[in-house]
């Protein structure tokens, strides 16, 4: 090939070779200022949480008064403009009004039995998930003054005892562990939830109550808590979960994340909570 021929083509291809670079640079430069499907810019993050707003609503078990407080006056703090509103009870009457048309955003039970109420009503959003569990103790007088050491020591004559009705969590599971115990115990009066049982021993109608550890821990001098073994066997699991048409269903979500979350957790379990 003569030399012109050779420096033609050497031409040629260094044109070629040019424009492809141009090209490649253009493509960058266009991709680089472009959002894509999301509306982000392409190269940054896509995935930042969407903003939550509105009331969410739960209904709680009454043992999780103090703890689901705490976490909702965090949520609120997390996400400015939302607020979470309580309603605290018995769970199974708490059940009840969900599966009668309660409007509520978020149920959290202190048994499975009282969530599958629920659920078996689908009434729930998705399936529902324990996030903690919760063990029995005895609250007595300030300073044990009738020296209650055990579950037997409840059956004493004279001793006026409070239970949680049979038909609510903490209820349930003192029976369990009376059955336990292989021990009969006739209460002054069945409470409907396991804050009206220890407010009984806060205002003295009463001498002891069986409630749970958290309650005992929460009510801080006002009772003092026994623990017994027979505890051990009637542990109760703690679902949660979404109700299906909740009102405000992102933020619901939004603050059954946070309850599962380690920070949630950690709030839970300093309160006497045990993890799932």
């Amino acid at each position: 090939m003569t030399r012109p021929a050779r420096r033609t083509l050497w031409i040629a291809g260094a044109s070629a070779a040019a424009l492809l670079a141009l090209s490649a640079c253009s493509s960058s430069s266009d991709s680089a200022g472009k959002a894509d499907s999301s509306g982000a810019p392409a190269g940054s993050s896509a995935s930042s949480s969407p903003k939550v707003t509105g009331t969410v609503t739960v209904f709680a078990a009454a043992s999780l008064k103090e703890s689901f407080t705490a976490l909702g006056q965090e949520f609120e703090k997390e996400h400015p403009g939302t607020k979470v509103s309580f309603n605290f009870g018995g769970s199974d009457s708490l059940a009840a009004s969900i599966t009668g048309g309660a409007p509520a955003d978020v149920f959290a039970a202190a048994s499975p039995k009282t969530m599958k109420i629920v659920s078996d009503a689908k009434d729930t959003a998705a399936a529902p998930t324990t996030f903690v569990r919760n063990q029995l103790e005895i609250a007595t007088l300030p300073g044990n003054p009738d020296k209650v050491a055990s579950l037997k020591d409840l059956t004493k004559s004279g001793l006026k005892v409070v239970l949680c009705d049979k038909t609510v969590p903490c209820g349930a599971a003192a029976q369990k562990a009376l059955k336990a115990a292989d021990l009969t115990l006739t209460p002054v009066s069945y409470e409907q939830d396991v804050k009206s049982a220890l407010t009984k021993v806060e205002l003295k109608e009463a001498d002891a109550a069986v409630v749970y550890r958290t309650d005992v821990k929460a009510a801080g001098d006002k009772v003092q808590g026994v623990e017994f073994p027979e505890s051990a066997k009637a542990v109760n699991e703690y679902p949660i979960a979404l109700l299906k048409d909740a009102p405000h269903a992102q933020a619901a979500q939004a603050f059954i994340d946070l309850v599962k979350s380690a920070e949630g957790q950690k709030v839970l379990t300093e309160a006497g909570f045990l993890k799932p």
